[in-house]
């Protein structure tokens, strides 16, 4: 807590220097990404397993609260893919270090340059949206109510994580944190920088097809065409939506199962490994380290197989009925 508290403190003093910042908004940005990474891949599970569910959270996700954070989200992705692309660069040019502060500003230049006409495609599916009268929008008491959930469960995790890491040391009479070996370690760094260069246009081209072409607005559009297929969403239930997309066949493949499960293993493997990073900065009690790298490790494994298990299930005739009785009710 000390050390986190005199990064804060150091940075806020740390003027003029441009690297820094960088630094601090690299690792808000991949933070920010990842904690919306995992509320939504397990809320896309629940197309699968759950679709009465998953038409309350896309509900919920149109609300003002989460259309505002979309456009966080967004940012925090291109600035985050543009800032790691500098890394990597860097990494494999050291001699290019003197150039760190020109290279910075081509970042944000880059930022501002792609979020421009992007904020501007998604506004317009905002005003489209809630330029119609009659719109059910999810109140605040319901986002919370749901949002709890989720925090509940991460609470659950963390206590699980500090009991185990409690009764490791107690068995071991372990001094040390959660530590991997040097060889182990140097594969994570060159995985993080090639995870790095694959994400990028896969999570670019998520971004365009899923938040600025279409957009949470679109997946209950009564008779839109679902992007990247050749099926219409005729119900406008988000549950069709996902299972249109993910049914789509080319030569026999399910492309977009092949290619969101391509992105899952990548980008979750990619941010809990940076989270791992920043909870070694800043956690340095052994008891402590060890819990709350237990965490990510089963976090990191519960999520892949739960995105996983979604995206071999499928959304079968029986989530389409569950979620269009659902929303009959309503």
């Amino acid at each position: 807590m000390t050390t986190l508290v005199t990064t804060v403190t150091e940075t806020l003093r740390y003027r003029g220097k441009l690297g820094q910042w960088s630094w601090v908004f690299h690792r808000l940005a991949g933070l920010g990404t990842l904690l919306f990474l995992i509320l939504h891949v397990v809320d896309t599970s629940w197309a699968a397993f759950y679709p009465e569910d998953y038409e309350q959270a896309i509900r919920e996700y149109q609300s003002p609260l989460f259309t505002i954070g979309e456009f966080f989200l967004v940012a925090c992705v291109v600035y985050h893919a543009f800032n790691g692309l500098r890394i990597v660069l860097l990494d494999f040019r050291p001699a290019w270090w003197q150039y760190q502060q020109r290279a910075v500003i081509y970042v944000l230049l880059a930022t501002v340059i792609v979020l421009a006409p992007t904020f501007v495609l998604m506004l317009g599916h905002v005003t489209d949206f809630y330029g119609e009268e009659g719109r059910d929008i999810a109140g605040l008491d319901e986002i919370i109510q749901t949002q709890a959930k989720f925090a509940g469960g991460f609470v659950v995790i963390l206590v699980g994580a500090l009991v185990l890491s409690g009764i490791f040391g107690l068995l071991t009479r372990s001094t040390s944190g959660f530590n991997l070996s040097g060889k182990l370690e140097a594969t994570m760094w060159s995985f993080m920088r090639l995870s790095g260069l694959l994400i990028v246009p896969l999570v670019f081209g998520h971004l365009a097809l899923m938040h600025v072409i279409q957009g949470v607005f679109d997946i209950t559009g009564s008779g839109i065409d679902v992007i990247g297929t050749d099926m219409v969403n005729e119900s406008g239930k988000a549950v069709e939506f996902v299972g249109a997309r993910w049914d789509m066949l080319v030569a026999g493949v399910a492309i977009w199962r092949v290619y969101d499960g391509l992105l899952l293993a990548l980008v979750v493997i990619h941010g809990f490994n940076g989270l791992r990073y920043v909870v070694n900065d800043y956690a340095h009690t052994p008891w402590i380290n060890r819990a709350l790298n237990y965490a990510i490790v089963f976090g990191m494994v519960a999520l892949i197989a739960i995105g996983g298990a979604a995206l071999i299930a499928g959304v079968d005739e029986t989530a389409y009925e569950i979620a269009k009785d659902i929303t009959a009710l309503k």
